[in-house]
């Protein structure tokens, strides 16, 4: 397997981690009879202070998807993977990190610190994305 490949699963697997931590949080919250099942907002805006931060971690990974595994997607389908192997490693850490940083706190510093990580993962993309172009434009 090849760094990309990686990656993508790590990337995948994180999201299914953050969704399985939802759906226990929002189990346990049902369970002690402090919500009802159909309770929920889907944006979590209506949950305690730590269910609102995992279900918007849980949902930037998701939104994020559409660039990130599609540009990885895209690397891998044209057999291109040279290209973003050798960022795949950095992208996936920045995603942990802004997830982690969102889990922990709101403050300002960690917005602030969240937003770096989300640049880097737009910048490497955005990278990425040129450099298939370039490979591939006529």
């Amino acid at each position: 397997m090849n760094a990309t490949i990686i990656a993508l699963l790590g990337y995948i697997s994180w999201t299914l981690l953050l969704l399985i931590l939802l759906a226990t949080y929002r189990t346990i919250l049902v369970s002690q009879k402090q919500r009802l099942p159909n309770q929920f907002k889907a944006d979590g805006s209506d949950s305690p202070d730590f269910g609102q931060r995992l279900t918007r971690a849980h949902l930037n990974c998701a939104e994020s998807f559409v660039f990130i595994g599609g540009t990885m997607l895209a690397a891998l389908a044209t057999n291109a993977s040279a290209i973003t192997d050798t960022l795949a490693y950095y992208l996936l850490a920045a995603r942990l990190g802004q997830s982690i940083v969102h889990l922990v706190s709101t403050s300002v510093l960690a917005v602030q610190i969240r937003f770096v990580f989300f640049l880097i993962q737009v910048g490497i993309c955005a990278y990425w994305l040129f450099k298939l172009m370039s490979k591939f434009a006529f």
